[in-house]
């Protein structure tokens, strides 16, 4: 399977720009995922932001994913849910959100805990942060060699997240990333959302 991109919303969002932005970059070339992270905001600032982003992700067979709250996920519609280490366990998320929701599973630079995520029954893993990142305070750094060491001895699908741009993508994606998860990369791209998702896209092929 190719690499496919990932995308995470900025951690503040003014929602009318934004979704015009999302539109944007949704309509450039082919994204697998969004995932909607908002930090420090209420609940109904994320059900607000869910109900303007949701339709116009899940309109083009799109999966959307909220971070941390499988609660709101499911009560959402969400298509799944994204879960750190300090957050609901996995069990609990998937007793939640339903045997059919996408449960993924931030596992850090940590072998054992993206064994312990993929036993469980997690969609997928997700290591990093493989660069410095403006997004969030990076509690690791993983280096792509984790990345083959994954995709050689198990099946479940592997997201590379943590500062990825067009510049630095590529050693992931020769790892064997299944998934870039991009923030800034995308949004802050010195050329446009549409050339940057122009641009992954050709680097993933």
């Amino acid at each position: 399977m190719n690499t496919q991109l990932y995308l995470i919303t900025p951690p503040k969002i003014d929602l009318d720009v934004f979704a015009d932005t999302l539109v944007t970059a949704l309509d450039s070339g082919e994204i697998a995922c969004v995932q909607l992270r908002l930090k420090d905001v209420d609940d109904d600032t994320v059900r607000r932001a869910c109900e303007k982003l949701q339709p116009l992700v899940q309109d083009r067979d799109i999966a959307f994913v909220l971070n941390d709250r499988p609660d709101l996920a499911q009560e959402m519609g969400c298509d799944g849910v994204h879960i750190g280490q300090d957050d609901t366990p996995y069990k609990k998320a998937r007793e939640i959100m339903g045997k059919d929701a996408i449960i993924g599973v931030t596992c850090h630079d940590s072998k054992h805990l993206a064994m312990i995520a993929g036993e469980q029954g997690a969609d997928y893993v997700a290591f990093g942060a493989f660069y410095p990142t403006d997004t969030k305070q990076a509690k690791t750094k993983a280096e792509p060699w984790i990345l083959e060491w994954w995709t050689t001895m198990f099946e479940i699908p592997c997201v590379a997240i943590g500062g990825i741009t067009t510049d630095n993508a590529t050693p992931l994606i020769e790892a064997g990333a299944d998934f870039l998860a991009v923030c800034g990369g995308i949004w802050n791209h010195s050329k446009g959302v549409e050339h940057a998702v122009k641009h992954f896209n050709k680097l993933c092929e």
